[in-house]
């Protein structure tokens, strides 16, 4: 999506580490219409696809998701990092390795919310190592649901997160692919 990789030339920071901040658009402050908008782009990569739910984890995979459900006019859920008094009855959980964060979290879906009729689009801000999308994988698994595929906005194809998921036959769409990134600039893969 050329307008999101402009967006992210004039807007983004890299920092050390390998971290692209996005705050001022993506997972701190939202440009709405501009998230909508890669929503739609979404909607779009996956139409025709059966998608009957989209599924993200907290937090900021939750702008984007609803985007993006918002566009297919389905429901979205999100795994939750932390289990709540509110959590009652059974639950999917699946351990997820945070890149950013630099820890695990038990991420947790209540059984109410997914079905093994249901056609899941799964759908993150960040791509990088894929661990995200590997538990909620996991997730879709222990509810017999089908996946019709993953979205992203922001994939780090350098750290070959998506490159692995694509080959176990996942198919991952993201908006934007950062090929290489420094303090000096960075480049998108062409697809």
């Amino acid at each position: 999506m050329k307008a999101l990789e402009e967006k992210i030339l004039a807007e983004g920071e890299v920092l050390p580490g390998n971290i692209l901040k996005v705050g001022s658009f993506l997972n701190h402050q939202i440009d709405v219409d501009f998230v909508m908008e890669m929503g739609r782009e979404i909607a779009r990569l996956f139409d025709g696809a059966g998608v009957n739910k989209v599924l993200t984890i907290e937090t900021s995979g939750i702008a984007v998701a609803m985007a993006a459900a918002a566009a297919l006019h389905v429901p979205m859920v999100f795994a939750k990092k932390h289990q709540t008094g509110n959590l009652s009855g059974g639950l999917y959980t699946a351990v997820v390795h945070s890149y950013t964060h630099g820890t695990d979290y038990h991420v947790v879906v209540s059984r109410d919310y997914l079905r093994p009729q249901d056609r899941l689009l799964l759908v993150d801000d960040f791509l990088a190592n894929g661990r995200a999308l590997e538990g909620l994988l996991s997730i879709a698994e222990q509810a017999g649901a089908s996946v019709a595929g993953a979205a992203c906005a922001i994939e780090k194809g350098f750290q070959h997160g998506g490159d692995a998921l694509r080959q176990k036959g996942l198919r991952v769409e993201s908006l934007a692919i950062v090929e290489s990134m420094s303090e000096n600039g960075l480049t998108f893969r062409r697809q």
